[in-house]
Formats: structure tokens, sequence, C-alpha cells
């Protein structure tokens, strides 16, 4: 008998030591990090809600209860019996039966109705029918990724269930090093932005922490190959952390699985929607564009089917000798600050991924109250000793001001922005202004992945800001559901036609000016001198974004994509151009000093990275002399040693 075996042997055991005689357990088992239980009375453990918080307290477990197939009801008496339950209002738009596990979906417009007060509907359900029901909410924007993501998985159940049990096998075998100590090799994202990708070592494990690519560096890669990485075989990998979805953090991602990885991706779950969005069109684009992508949508359905979603706060089992949590990091949806605990107490490391550290109107700032951290691993794309920005207030006033300037001249306003964070932040500000009188009513045009990225936001509302949550749920005032919005789905034709119309604002994709149908609009209104363009978001260095940013007015535009063959031509650009500060993902000096700053507990040691040269010498300079912290600045490849 296998030592996790044993292992379950045992629990089973002490499970049946704690609950009443008449309660039988007819199987325990690993499923990823949880411990499933599998009963003949699902009812009675519904009918004593203490009876699972009691025992996943004792065990020390994530504790999820299923009903033996035998004693399941008819799915059709079921589903009549669950209506009757669930208050009308709470809007089931469908109920889906797993006889397999004995689950019930159900998917509903306000699942806060159908889980009730601490789970009382749901206990409610179990009692009366036997089965156990998983909640999922319908999205109030139809969203093909969602939608293409749930079937996905569902087709793939029976394969998910064969890989979450072996990774619980595998995260609760038994220890076999000798020797502890940690420590974490730098394959990307120092002294650069761009291409993050981390590895967390243990005596006993093994951590990939983000896989990214360089924004407008093609063929900029992590350093996979390395020993520490991929060069002693993916197998060699026990997980994949993954801190958010945009691509110079998840765009490689699917590459593991085409490098032979087999294991499990820890995200949040709309990390894991918005990362399948994001990645299928990075292939999309690179496609358009003439390059050889990297994998196939193949290895993006893998990614997917091998992804474990955690909720913020959840402590979780990710190893034999490391515990994850995931906390918000304020930066884009599900974007989270991963906090490991590795060992009995032997040492915590904190990665913060991208933040924000204060509230902006779509996120709630991120989160910095950990137990413990002794050392911090540190963004830094605004590190630099002059990079402060200005406050939302400013920001948004300056944008109202360009916006109306334009409009009085009888143009278009464009600005590329970040499908996922920037867009959904400007139609919020642009709702309100709106609606205030603020600026003048017209349309506000979505192109690119925006107004899918806008559907994703909001089928997790509980991700939002708590106003905005708030508002979506208990008001029925959905404000990216405003009638301003029109999503353009037409192609060069509805194009041509904005662009030879009203005044008007488009909100396109990309958000760095690398590609995508922000070139098209350039070409539509390059030359317009009435129009302007306005950057709101981070440019990288290397982009065409930042170029034109710097003052760039000679423009290369292909025609590759539009009939064009691919050839290159010159545009000379003729719009205004302004940069409105402020709207960024990512906190500036002041909100990553702060971050720092008010940690509780402050780490010992900080590695600043995600940042150019001059703004992680910078940061990582100010943190040791003004907090008296060892800080460092990392150059790719360098690996550290903690304990």
């Amino acid at each position: 008998m296998s030592q996790v075996d044993k292992q379950l042997e045992d629990t089973k055991a002490q499970i049946e030591a704690e609950i009443p005689s008449d309660v039988s357990v007819t199987d325990v088992k690993y499923e990823g990090p949880e411990l499933v239980v599998y009963t003949r009375h699902p009812k009675a453990f519904a009918q004593n809600g203490d009876l699972i918080r009691n025992l996943a307290s004792k065990l020390r477990k994530r504790i999820t209860v299923r009903p033996h197939p035998d004693v399941l009801s008819d799915p059709r008496e079921a589903e009549e019996r669950i209506k009757q339950v669930i208050p009308e209002d709470a809007g089931i738009t469908d109920l889906d039966f797993h006889q397999d596990t004995g689950e019930v979906v159900i998917e509903a417009q306000k699942p806060g109705m159908v889980i009730g007060r601490h789970g009382s509907t749901l206990r409610e359900i179990t009692q009366e029918v036997g089965w156990t029901p998983e909640v999922v909410r319908t999205p109030p924007i139809e969203s093909s990724t969602v939608s293409n993501v749930r079937n996905f998985l569902k087709q793939e159940r029976e394969e998910r269930r064969d890989i979450l049990e072996r990774v619980g096998r595998t995260i609760h075998r038994e220890e076999m090093a000798d020797e502890q100590w940690v420590r974490i090799t730098t394959l990307g994202c120092c002294r650069e932005v761009g291409r993050a990708s981390f590895i967390l070592n243990t005596a006993e494990t093994r951590v990939l922490v983000d896989c990214g690519d360089k924004p407008g560096a093609e063929g900029e890669v992590p350093y996979l190959q390395v020993p520490e990485a991929l060069g002693a075989g993916a197998q060699n990998l026990d997980a994949v952390v993954l801190t958010h979805a945009h691509l110079d953090h998840s765009a490689l991602i699917p590459l593991l699985f085409k490098y032979g990885y087999d294991g499990p991706i820890y995200c949040t779950e709309p990390t894991r929607d918005l990362m399948g969005l994001l990645t299928l069109d990075y292939l999309d684009v690179a496609s358009k564009e003439g390059r050889t992508p990297p994998y196939e949508s193949a290895q993006v359905r893998e990614a997917i089917k091998h992804t474990i979603p955690l909720e913020y706060g959840d402590v979780t089992d990710i190893a034999p000798d490391v515990k994850l949590t995931f906390h918000n990091a304020g930066h884009i949806l599900g974007s989270a600050v991963s906090h490991f605990h590795i060992g009995d107490g032997l040492y915590n490391v904190a990665f913060s991924g991208d933040i924000h550290y204060d509230d902006t109107r779509l996120f709630n700032g991120a989160v910095n109250d950990f137990p413990r951290v002794e050392t911090l691993v540190m963004e830094s794309t605004y590190g630099g000793r002059n990079d402060y920005q200005t406050d939302q207030e400013d920001s948004e006033r300056k944008l109202k001001e360009v916006i109306n300037r334009t409009h009085d001249r009888g143009g278009k306003l464009l600005i590329p922005a970040f499908a996922v964070g920037r867009s959904q932040e400007m139609m919020l500000v642009i709702e309100q202004a709106m609606r205030n009188g603020d600026i003048p009513e017209m349309p506000v045009h979505l192109d690119g992945m925006i107004w899918e990225a806008t559907a994703i936001h909001t089928t997790y509302p509980e991700y939002l800001r708590d106003e905005l949550r708030d508002r979506i749920f208990h008001e029925d005032e959905n404000p990216f559901l405003a009638d301003q919005f029109n999503h353009i789905d037409g192609g060069e034709e509805e194009r041509q036609e904005v662009a030879d119309g009203d005044p008007c604002i488009i909100l396109s994709t990309s958000g760095m000016v690398t590609g995508g149908p922000i070139m098209s609009w350039l070409r539509h209104l390059g030359t317009e001198e009435e129009s302007t363009l306005t950057f709101v978001g981070y440019q990288a260095q290397g982009t065409l974004g930042r170029r034109i940013q710097n003052g760039w007015e000679e423009i290369p535009i292909s025609d590759r994509g539009n009939g064009g063959g691919g050839r290159t031509s010159t545009l000379t650009l003729k719009m205004n151009v302004e940069t409105v500060d402020g709207f960024s993902g990512h906190a500036d000096r002041q909100g990553l000093e702060n971050f720092v700053k008010t940690m509780n507990p402050r780490p010992e040691k900080v590695l600043c990275v995600h940042g150019d040269e001059r703004s992680v010498q910078d940061f990582s300079s100010s943190l040791y002399h003004d907090y008296n912290m060892r800080t460092f600045a990392p150059k790719n490849l360098e690996t550290f040693r903690f304990k």
C-alpha cells in the first residue's frame, strides 16, 4: 500500500470516528487540494452544517461531501424539487446533473440567492434531493469565452477528475528530502518589463510562478531551458502559479504543455477564463502577422483543463511542503498577490505580481496583510524616483477635458487600451461623465476583445470593487450595459462607417499599439488634425505606443490582414497625441512604497523586479535607505537562497 493510500485509509477512519454512527462514509479521495468524502447519507451532512466545518478544521483540509451514486434521486424529480427550494428571483437558467459525482451544477442570474445565507439554501437542496449543488453565474453579457470554457470542462469532466486525483496524490505524497532550503531563480522580467517568470524551489518542490512574453520584443522569452526550470524536464515541475492573465505573465503557459508538463495551474477563476481569451488571441495575432506561433490552440485547451481555480483567502496545499494563498492585487480582474508558506513554519515568500495599491473605480486596492512574509518579490514598473502619477480625480478631469476639446473640434477620440482592465476602467469613467453631463452624449465604440473581456468582468462581479459589485448585484444598474457602448463586430466596413461619422470615442486594442485593430484605426483617423490619440496605460520600451508618445510622427503601418498582402507603408500622424496618467493598473512610485511601508508584517528582504533598469535600482535603493531592509535589483538568471 502506498503512503497516500495509507493516508486516505487513516483519514477515513478519523472521519468515521468523528461522525454519528448511523452516517456512513463509502470512500475518501484526494481531488487536487481537496479531500472528497463519499457517503450514502448526504442529507445527514447537510442537516448538520457544523459537521463539515469541524472535520475541515480537525483534518486541516478543504472538504467536499458527495453522495454515493446509489442514493441519488431521479434528476427529473430532483429538478422539480430544486426549483421549489430556490427563490424564483434567483433566475435559474440551467441545471446540469452529473451522475458520476452526484453533483448538480446550477446556473443562475443571482447565485447569492441559490447559496443562501451562510450556504443555507445549498444545504436545503442537499437535504431535499441528496445531490451536491455547485453554483455558477449566468453572465449578464453573453460571453463566448465563459460559455466555451464551461462547456469544454464539462466535456472533459472525466479526464479532469483523473488529473485532479493524480495531482491530489502528488500533493499528499511522502516528503523525501533530508534537508530544508528555499531558493528563487529569476527567469525573466528582471531590469525589464515583460516575460515574467520565476522558479520557487525547495528541497522537495519546484514551482513556476508566471510564464509570459515581452511586449514589442518578438522572440524574447523566459529562460525556461535552464536546469532550474525545464532543463531538467517539464515533469519535474510540481505546480505552476499564475498571478494574472496579462500576456507578459501568461502568454507562454500553454507552451509548458508542448514541452511535456502535465501538472496543475493555480490561478483565480477569472484569470483562467481571461488566460484562455488572451492566449487564443495571441495565436490569432501571430498568424495574421505571418509569425509562427510558439504553440497551438490544443495546448491552450490543455492549460484550461489543468487549471485549479482558487478564491482569495483560501489557504491551499499545492505540494507536501508548500501552501499557497491568493490575495487581491487590485491590478486586473482576478489578479493575485501570491503568498507561499513553506514547510512547517520554515519560510514565507510573497510574489506581488502586478499591483495597484489604492482603490480604483474597478477594484479594491491590493492586500498587503499576511501572517508572515520574510521575502517579497515586488513589481517596480513605476519604481523610478520621478514615477508619480496624477491622482484619479485629476486624471478623470484631464480625460474629460480632452474629450470635450476633441468633440468641440468635431473630431474623434481614439484610446489604445488593454482589453482587460484599462478598457473597463475607461468605460466606467465615461459612462458616469455622460450620465452627469460632464461630457456630451456620444457613441463609445469598443473594438478588439474589449466587449468579450467586459462580459467576463460581469460574470465575476465578486472580484470587482465593493461599490461596483453592489450596483451590479443589488441595484440592477450594471454600468457596462449603458446604451452608449457599441461593440464593433462588423470589421473594416463598420470601422469605415465610424470614421466617416460624427464625433465619438473609440476604445481599441492593443494597448501598446503593437498590432490588432488599433492599427486599422490609425489608418482611418491618423491624418485627421481634429481627432486625438490618447494614451491611458503603460507603454513599454520598444513598442510603437512608446515611440508615438515620445514624438514619432512617421508611423509604419502594415496592410497584412487587410487585403494588402503584407506591405508596410508609412503614415504621417497628424492627430493630436495626449497622455493621461493615473489610469494605469500599476501602482506609481508612492503606491509601491506604501504597499511595502504598510505591509504587515514588513518583509526582511525585497527583490525589485518587473521594471526597467533605472526603475528597479531607484526603488531598491529607496527601500534600503528608508526602511532599512535588504533589497536587490536582480538580473535574469540569478538564484537567491533564503534558508
